[in-house]
């Protein structure tokens, strides 16, 4: 694989690590099917409590996987794939690439 090939995966591994984890995919499904909801709303429907589902949030937050608005004393979560998804799609094209280099 190409230095540059190497360097994408790298900035990719903030992503996978949390998508490892089967409460963040469940966070991130319901946030994708329900959209925005507060931690309280998704405590609702996940069996997790809601400091755990706050450590989660934070942590899927610090990876940019979803974003947070604040109104009033409420936090609004929703789900944001686009940074995730543009670098995957540029570690596929690089991987290509290298593919048709060998």
């Amino acid at each position: 694989m190409s230095q540059k090939t190497m360097t994408i995966l790298k900035e990719a591994i903030p992503f996978f690590d949390m998508l490892k984890d089967v409460n963040r995919q469940e966070l991130l499904m319901l946030l994708f099917d329900k959209g925005e909801q507060t931690v309280n709303q998704l405590t609702e429907n996940i069996s997790l409590s809601r400091p755990t589902v706050s450590h989660h949030l934070k942590l899927l937050l610090q990876a940019g996987l979803v974003n947070v608005r604040q109104e009033g004393k409420e936090r609004y979560y929703s789900i944001d794939l686009r940074i995730a998804l543009e670098n995957l799609k540029r570690l596929v094209s690089s991987i290509e690439n290298d593919m048709k280099e060998s």
